[in-house]
């Protein structure tokens, strides 16, 4: 299949990028992100080692678009908080309260 990508025509097939993102670890996913095989990468991610690009060459869009044409699962995973006391209820209840938590 043909797409652009940050304005370079790219020839792109389901099995190649599944044989080029073979062996690559995924990034934590927060955001746009593509299922390839049973892993989930960021979609910045996939672009980049895709095209040989910089990620800041092109955007999420483009890649998405191209991913979900291919056939992959593409979506956008929320931002998660990554404080501890987001994490712990009791933890969050406690520092509201002002006192240590409970052990």
């Amino acid at each position: 299949m043909r797409c652009v990508i940050a304005r370079f025509p790219f020839e792109l097939t389901k099995s190649g990028v599944l044989e080029t993102m073979k062996g690559v670890v995924p990034e934590p996913v927060v955001g746009p992100f593509v299922t390839i095989g049973r892993r989930t990468y960021p979609a910045k991610q996939v672009g980049a080692v895709v095209t040989r690009q910089d990620r800041r060459d092109f955007g999420v869009d483009e890649v998405l678009r191209a991913m979900t044409r291919l056939g992959f699962t593409c979506g956008t995973r929320p931002a998660v908080s990554s404080s501890p006391a987001a994490a712990d209820p009791v933890r969050r209840a406690s520092d509201l309260l002002g006192a240590p938590p409970a052990a």
